[in-house]
């Protein structure tokens, strides 16, 4: 049995600055660029982006293929994991009893939740793609996080060593096999040369 060491409390700690992109001299490029929403105020224009990042977060929730965003940027999608091969202690339970335990997921089958991002495959390539990146915000981790204790086979099974972006390549050539549509001419007649 592992005994476990209380964490300091009140030990230094490192916080990365926070950076808003929804300020004021964003507020002004976009009135610039677009004159025609000139009269939109600083709370509106909030608003309005909060609002779609909800709709994509329910959206990315509901469907199983997750979303396409807007503007050729990419994909997000929620998929199962198998467990990781290291502990994930469970600090709470572990200070109130002194020994170390780590987490099980029951709720999922002992299956793990990660949030994907992939603009490899998108339809129009764009400068400095690799550099892009996706991080999620707490809310849309809480919710996604309900949502997959709640159903977890739902979403895509996806395994340690598989590429992403060889996923939606393969789905990519289905939906054009699928759609494909042979066009043959009315008056051909495959016995006349």
């Amino acid at each position: 049995m592992n005994t476990f060491k209380n964490p300091n409390l009140n030990g230094p700690r490192f916080r990365t600055k926070r950076i808003s992109v929804l300020t004021a001299d964003c507020l002004k490029r976009f009135k610039k660029k677009y004159p025609e929403y000139s009269d939109l105020t600083l709370k509106d224009f909030k608003n309005v982006v909060m609002t779609f990042n909800e709709n994509i977060t329910k959206g990315i929730i509901e469907n199983r293929n997750g979303v396409e965003l807007p503007e050729g940027l990419g994909y997000i999608f929620m998929g199962t994991c198998p467990p990781s091969k290291k502990t994930n202690i469970n600090y709470k339970q572990s200070v109130d009893t002194g020994v170390k335990s780590n987490f099980r997921n029951w709720d999922s089958d002992n299956k793990l939740l990660k949030i994907f991002y992939t603009n490899r495959n998108s339809k129009y390539p764009f400068a400095n793609k690799q550099v892009w990146s996706f991080k999620a915000v707490k809310q849309f981790r809480k919710l996604a996080s309900d949502s997959f204790k709640e159903n977890w086979a739902k979403y895509i099974e996806v395994a340690p060593t598989e590429k992403i972006s060889a996923k939606f390549d393969t789905y990519r050539k289905k939906e054009r096999y699928r759609n494909y549509k042979q066009v043959i001419p009315d008056d051909y007649n495959e016995f006349k040369l």
